[in-house]
């Protein structure tokens, strides 16, 4: 990073679904947070949810006939999870002047970049790719997209030359490929890339209604903006053991105990602990202090979040607004890149 330069922060969401606690707890709330600690840009990652829009539109099509609605088409159900995104993000205190924040389909530099890089980049290297192994082991029918996205992800993160990637330790290679391609790049054609890092948050593994990590694949989770009889079905309905209630328990092993902890102060924390090793502590009234604290927590943002549904116009200005900012960024990147291989910028 050269000298004065502001340190530079990237990170993607794939838009699959609703947000929930998990993505919350491990990525939204650090994001936020690292707004104010460098230059950021943050994306929406639609080209990468195509490799499992599928699986998305057949769960809309199970969710359509429970709530008695026609289906929604795949194009609807991709456009609308990237606005549920876009508001969801901005509801919760991304600061488009702050942070540019773009839909990574409005930024056709990426892919341009991602071929060149696939040209340095050997299959060895994407076949140790946990994510690929783990998605088709999962059912996931083993596309050429699922199977190059990590090429994708490089682009992503370097076409803006970034410095730092916040991710989850499950991502970790990921960032370890990245580097990988640009050193193949840089060794190649010359010095273009950063070697970008992995930035580790703190952010504790958020249990799921099962006890499994909180995953859309596993239908376990406790969406964010979720309110009244849903959010009450949710929470109410986290497995528990059956313990009576008059019996002592510890408390750590307990998940609505573990998600009760991600919201309240240490002295609500410590106070339900001694609760529950007392005896007479259910897991029921647990659960009922868990619903009050999430629906206290995200009140505000639920707000903020339906006015800014009520103004689609400003949402699509943010996102092409950040479009354009990070466009910016990505041309000078690829003036960079087509000058080191030999490709001359054709006059439009």
């Amino acid at each position: 990073m050269a000298d004065g330069q502001r340190k530079r922060i990237l990170s993607g969401v794939q838009p699959s679904g609703k947000l929930h606690l998990g993505n919350y707890f491990g990525a939204i709330q650090q994001h936020i947070a690292l707004q104010d600690q460098g230059e950021a840009f943050y994306f929406i990652a639609d080209y990468h949810a195509l490799t499992t829009l599928g699986d998305a539109v057949r769960a809309d099509a199970e969710l359509a006939k429970d709530q008695k609605r026609k289906a929604r088409t795949a194009p609807d159900v991709l456009r609308e999870n990237v606005r549920d995104v876009a508001l969801d993000y901005l509801a919760l205190g991304l600061d488009p002047k702050k942070a540019t924040f773009y839909r990574q389909s409005d930024v056709p530099e990426v892919t341009e970049l991602a071929w060149i890089l696939s040209t340095v980049t050997g299959m060895g290297l994407l076949e140790r790719a946990h994510s690929y192994k783990d998605k088709v082991s999962q059912g996931i029918s083993p596309s050429v997209g699922l199977f190059t996205y990590p090429v994708l992800m490089a682009a992503d993160i370097l076409i803006v030359r970034s410095h730092e990637v916040p991710v989850g330790k499950d991502q970790v290679q990921h960032l370890e490929m990245t580097r990988d391609m640009a050193g193949y790049f840089n060794g190649t054609y010359g010095e273009v890339f950063p070697e970008p890092r992995e930035r580790l948050g703190e952010a504790a593994v958020v249990p799921g209604t099962d006890g499994r990590k909180m995953s859309k694949s596993y239908g376990n989770t406790i969406e964010i903006f979720a309110e009244g009889k849903p959010l009450k079905r949710s929470v109410m309905g986290i497995v528990t053991d059956s313990t009576p209630p008059e019996a002592a328990k510890d408390p750590e092993p307990r998940t609505p105990y573990q998600l009760y902890k991600l919201f309240a102060t240490p002295e609500e924390v410590a106070d339900l602990a001694a609760r529950y090793r007392a005896g007479g502590m259910g897991d029921g009234t647990a659960k009922q202090m868990l619903l009050e604290k999430i629906d206290q927590s995200f009140a505000p943002s639920r707000e903020r979040r339906k006015q800014l549904a009520a103004d689609p116009d400003y949402v699509e200005d943010v996102l092409r607004d950040g479009a354009r900012r990070a466009r910016a960024e990505a041309v000078k990147t690829m003036e960079l890149v087509r000058e080191a291989v030999g490709i001359l910028k054709q006059p439009v």
